[in-house]
Formats: C-alpha cells, structure tokens, sequence
C-alpha cells in the first residue's frame, strides 16, 4: 500500500494518476477533500481510500504493517503568506511527525522541499548537504522547507529510504484551483485568451535585458516519473535536486504559448512591482549532477514540448490528468 498526501493538489494528483496506470490499486489518498475546487483532481481516480490530513496518524497507526511507502507532498505553499505558524504546523511538524512514523515503521519516505530554500541563489543551485545550513530562503514558506531539511539531515535515525526533492518550477495539467499561485504558463494562458496579450515584467538590472529573467521550468510529468525512479531504485537517501538543469527566459516561455494557440506574440513588459523588485530571483537554475549519479538518465521535456501539450491537451479543454 502506498500513502501519497497532497494527493488533491497539483503535483500530487499527478502522482496519483502515475501510480493508478502503473498498476497499484492499494492507493491511499491524503489530504483535506473539502474544498470544490480540488475535487475533479481525484474525484474519478480507483483508490483504495481517502484519508482528512488531520485523521493520518491515527489512520496509519492502524495500518502500518501494509504501508510500502509514503509520498509526502502535502504542505502550505503559497509563497505570499507570511503567518509562520502555518507554515509551522503544515510544513514542519507535520513533515516531523511524518518523519517518525515512517522512521518508526521502517518505511521508506518521500518528501517535498522546494528551490525556494535556495534563496537568492547566491549560493548557487547545488543540491549538496554541506551547503544546506547557510541557506537564507526569501519567505516563510522557503524558510519552512529549509528548516525541516535541516531537521532531517539532524536525524540519527532514519527511515530506510528517504528522498527530500526540491522542487523548481512545476508547470502542467491540474493546477486550475492554485489561483495566483499557478504557474507562469497558466497565467500567460488565461492572459493571452482573455486580452490577446501577454505583460511580462521588465529587467531592472543591467545586466539582463527585458524578458530575459530565467527559471529552471520542469513540465510535471517529468517530476512524476523522477519519484517513481526513486521509489523504485532506491539510491542513495538525501536531497535532490528537481529541475531539467537548464534555464529558460520568460519571453521563450511567453512566446511559446502564443506559438501553442497558434498566435504571433504580443508580449509587452511592465515594471516589476516595488515590493518584490529588491527580492526578486532573475535567474534559477538546478544543478541535476546529483540526481544523474543516483542513475537517472531519462531526458527532461523541452519547455517547447511541455508548453505545447500542456496547453492544446490540457489548458484549451480544460482536462485533468
């Protein structure tokens, strides 16, 4: 039986739906289920049963014996929320807790940290446990998955398996409820067809030019089948880095999308806002060494392949994976 939390979030409902076509029928879903925005994210996938988030530990407590794994990528991320106690009891002391059991039980565990405990990304993007300390997220959810990723390097004991992932920029099929906090692609998506445009935030550093601010986007489907790999093979436990290791800018990623509905790009720059420009990352890129020696080598989707069947198999039908 496989334990995946989050499941009726974006990346976790990808998940969800891996595993379904892989063949495990013995899925136990985890999260709140209670929002309507959420629900056609697992409303038709075959699960053996959905546990509320807050009844988990009781739930497993019960049914330790026949847990083979657990995927945890349950947690707050908004990245514009600044109450730390959310954050705490969400992404902290649940990820504990979670930690214990699985420690406890001897099941192997994987978690979601985030590039956003990189920072600034003056130290650059290596996923190495030596450099985790000296890490200084921007925000409090940031904060939260760099202070559980340090708790968890702490751990003399240990599930016999874990993987911490951090995740970068995930885009592709089920994030319609995430609103602000969807991803670039859906947002240029709904722009473009609501005004025939889309605005993009101009450089104010001299040494970009504008729309040349870069992220490392990895399409979703490539991140699920990076945590079947690992559940699979098993390699060395630590953090890993989730990205494709190559950045791209914004405008490519505008100008694909035009390209995806079969439009001429219409792309204008606007002022990035005061409140963010000081804070603001213009360039993401993950260091996927690591990962490579751990003995994956799958390739990662192009962002002009991910855009585009993200965009006609998903975003213009409005689809669910």
């Amino acid at each position: 039986m496989i334990v995946l939390t989050g499941a009726a979030g974006f990346i976790g409902s990808c998940v969800a739906q891996q595993l379904i076509e892989q063949g495990h029928q013995d899925l136990v879903l985890v999260d709140r289920f209670d929002r309507p925005a959420h629900e056609p994210n697992y409303r038709d996938k075959a699960v053996r049963e959905l546990v509320h988030r807050d009844q988990f530990f009781e739930w497993a407590a019960r049914h330790a014996a026949d847990i083979s794994l657990v995927i945890h990528l349950g947690a707050r991320t908004d990245t514009a929320e600044f109450d730390e106690e959310i954050f705490n009891r969400l992404n902290l002391h649940y990820s504990q807790e979670m930690w214990k059991f699985c420690t406890l039980h001897q099941i192997p565990l994987i978690y979601a940290s985030s590039a956003a405990t990189y920072g600034d990304g003056s130290l650059g993007f290596v996923d190495s446990h030596e450099v985790v300390s000296k890490l200084h997220p921007l925000n409090p959810y940031g904060w939260s998955k760099q202070r559980f990723d340090q708790w968890a390097l702490a751990q003399e004991e240990t599930p016999p398996f874990w993987a911490g992932l951090k995740f970068f920029n995930v885009y592709g099929p089920n994030e319609y409820h995430k609103g602000r906090m969807a991803s670039v692609v859906f947002h240029a998506f709904n722009q473009i067809q609501q005004t025939g445009k889309l605005k993009l935030f101009k450089s104010h550093r001299p040494d970009f030019e504008h729309g040349q601010q870069s992220r490392d986007f990895i399409y979703v489907r490539d991140l699920v089948r990076v945590i079947s790999f690992l559940s699979e093979q098993s390699p060395t436990s630590g953090l890993y880095n989730l990205g494709t290791g190559i950045a791209r800018p914004f405008l490519d990623l505008g100008k694909q999308v035009f390209y995806a509905l079969g439009l001429e790009p219409q792309i204008e720059f606007i002022d990035t806002p005061l409140d963010i420009r000081e804070t603001y990352q213009y360039f993401t890129q993950a260091d996927m060494t690591k990962l490579s020696q751990a003995g994956y080598q799958s390739s990662f989707t192009t962002l002009e392949e991910g855009i585009q069947d993200y965009v006609t198999e998903f975003l213009v039908t409005g689809r669910c994976l």
